[in-house]
């Protein structure tokens, strides 16, 4: 199998340097892509799509509203297109939205199955990114991740945050394993240990408390190629950028994955 392409969520530098200069430094890094959040493509997607195009990435994957991925499809479908994006991926439900039983999971799983009934049909994918609250038991003992990715069925894939899940609580290899099938792209950083204020408590890939020498080999069990690096509040995004993609090429991203 191919080697990993890596991209760079995009929310890491939100309050830093233009987009521009950002996707330029992205490049000299090494980077191959990025994966941009509404704010970066809502008002002009044909306008960012020049930058990314100027700086020589690609964009294999973007974040959307969930509301907006299944209440207009058709609008987020064709700034998929313009962004030569493959993979729309929800990755948040605000607090208010968030259901407090089975049933109201089970409802988000199937419209994200119809929306991406709706994405096939013009050759895209849709997933589903992971925070902490998927993860917080309902009454019944059941975690609402696996009640929206049963709801949603195949078609819809996982991007797997695994620093949200140590976060949460849970054993982000046994969550690897248990959705193998269901990853298709995976978001790489680290959370430091508990207690820590500092940039929120995040930090980068291998600098913080999962154990990278255990989750690494699993991600050739999944179906990831593409790896994610993200920082929800870098104090220096670009030293964060630099030290991830180094992280991820020490690791072994660049060679071949086994088949």
């Amino acid at each position: 199998m191919a080697a990993y392409q890596l991209s760079f969520q995009l929310y890491t530098a939100r309050n830093f340097s233009p987009q521009d200069v950002v996707l330029k430094e992205l490049k000299s890094i090494g980077y191959d892509a990025v994966e941009p959040w509404p704010r970066d493509f809502e008002d002009d997607p044909r306008g960012f799509r020049k930058l990314i195009d100027a700086a020589g990435l690609r964009c294999p994957s973007l974040h959307l509203p969930f509301h907006g991925l299944v209440e207009q499809p058709r609008r987020y479908i064709d700034i998929a297109h313009v962004l030569g994006a493959s993979l729309m991926i929800a990755p948040y439900l605000a607090p208010q939205d968030r259901p407090s039983d089975v049933r109201g999971w089970r409802k988000i799983g199937d419209q994200l199955a119809h929306a991406a009934r709706a994405a096939a049909e013009n050759g895209l994918k849709v997933a589903w990114h992971n925070h902490d609250f998927e993860y917080a038991s309902l009454v019944d003992g059941s975690r609402p991740i696996d009640i929206l990715l049963e709801a949603a069925g195949r078609e819809v894939g996982f991007e797997i945050d695994i620093a949200w899940v140590k976060r949460a609580g849970a054993d982000p290899l046994a969550e690897i394993q248990r959705y193998s099938q269901r990853i298709w792209a995976i978001h790489v950083k680290d959370t430091a240990p508990p207690g820590t204020t500092a940039q929120s408590g995040w930090t980068v890939a291998g600098a913080g408390v999962l154990d990278w020498k255990v989750l690494w080999p699993a991600f050739a069990s999944t179906r990831a190629e593409l790896l994610v690096v993200e920082h929800d509040d870098p104090d220096d995004w670009r030293q964060v950028a630099q030290d991830a993609y180094d992280f991820l090429i020490a690791m072994g991203a660049r060679r071949v994955r086994p088949s």
